[in-house]
């Protein structure tokens, strides 16, 4: 099982002071577990809307560009310059949070674009927000997902391993004392039987 144990009173003591320490931190990890796996489930949410919604915008973006037999260079007007995020917390876990992206704009020529352009680049530009807050959530879902993991290995030693393993030898440890117990008083007993027979026969 674990290490060898002392059959000590000591020992029965430690053990009960582990099984206290292990029972009081189980509820705990286990209420950690289930508020990670209600994030993480909320975050599959966000994850597939943003998609949906990628997938919308780059459609519209699509139908411009199909209605002009030239193609569009769009990164020529617009392009992502800085993606700031700040920290967040979610049940201990420290996650990035989307803050604000800071595009380079440049006007398209009035005279040399069309007139459509315009909305072309605004549709780009969300299309790109959309695709970073995406990148972002699946980054927190990433992290959640590995603190999901180590929390339930602790729930899991604690619940089949720990616990069980502190039970069991405070028992062993009990039974033991107790075995020592009586055998102390039958000794007792057969030696004050034997001092009463040598009085008899004295």
């Amino acid at each position: 099982m674990g290490k060898k144990i002392k059959h000590t009173k000591n020992e029965l003591k430690t053990q009960r002071d582990a099984l206290k320490r292990f029972e009081r931190y189980l509820p705990t990890l286990q209420l950690k577990k289930q508020q990670l796996q209600m994030e993480m489930r909320q975050l599959d949410a966000k994850i597939a809307e943003k998609k949906e919604q990628e997938v919308g915008a780059r459609d519209n973006l699509s139908s411009w560009v199909k209605l002009y037999s030239e193609p569009v260079d769009f990164d020529q007007y617009v392009k992502l310059r800085e993606l700031k995020t700040a920290e967040g917390n979610i049940a201990g876990v420290s996650i990035p949070v989307l803050e604000n992206l800071v595009f380079d704009e440049s006007e398209p020529d009035l005279f040399e674009t069309a007139a459509w352009v315009d909305d072309g680049v605004d549709m780009l530009k969300e299309l790109m927000q959309l695709r970073v807050e995406r990148k972002v959530l699946e980054e927190q879902h990433r992290l959640l997902s590995e603190e999901l993991r180590t929390t339930t290995q602790r729930v899991n030693l604690f619940e089949k391993v720990k616990i069980p393993e502190c039970r069991e030898h405070i028992r062993t440890i009990r039974i033991f004392l107790g075995d020592q117990q009586t055998a102390g008083v039958a000794r007792a007993k057969i030696a004050k039987s034997k001092s009463g027979d040598k009085e008899a026969a004295a």
